[in-house]
């Protein structure tokens, strides 16, 4: 898919242009800081489905669908009303039950806030922890970072 609406690959980030809108502020018009987890939420929802990984289709057929296990959010700087923002997205680590990222809100080059995100895989019909779907695992490990 190459649709800016959905972002693109470089090299192992994944890029997803962010406008800030007027409900995204507050009163003051800096942008809420709830909404940087919104966005990282569109930026990983964005790469997976680069991947190949169709989160609808998974929870339908598959009855598996992620969750987030953990979040950890340093906020450097605030974004406002109008910036035009850019979310990256990195796979760092994927294993059996769960996978983790790095992500960064930035705007041009500085970075207004740094997230540390575990999601897990797990059986809808249980709510149990299950192992990812294999092509997933597969395409994911594509986007690793080389070891050096």
């Amino acid at each position: 898919m190459d649709n800016n609406l959905s972002g693109k690959f470089k090299e192992k980030t994944h890029c997803l242009p962010v406008r800030v809108y007027y409900s995204d502020t507050d009163a003051s018009g800096i942008v809420y800081h709830s909404r940087y987890i919104d966005m990282a939420e569109h930026g990983r929802s964005e790469m997976l489905r680069h991947m190949g990984g169709h989160q609808g289709q998974a929870m339908k057929e598959d009855k598996i669908a992620f969750v987030i296990r953990s979040l950890s959010i340093n906020y450097n700087q605030p974004a406002v009303l109008d910036d035009l923002l850019r979310v990256e997205s990195q796979v760092i680590r994927c294993e059996t039950f769960t996978i983790q990222f790095i992500q960064r809100i930035m705007r041009g080059d500085d970075c207004l806030a740094e997230l540390k995100v575990k999601a897990g895989s797990v059986s809808l019909q249980t709510g149990r922890p299950s192992p990812m779907l294999k092509a997933w695992k597969a395409s994911i490990e594509e986007f690793l970072p080389t070891k050096e």
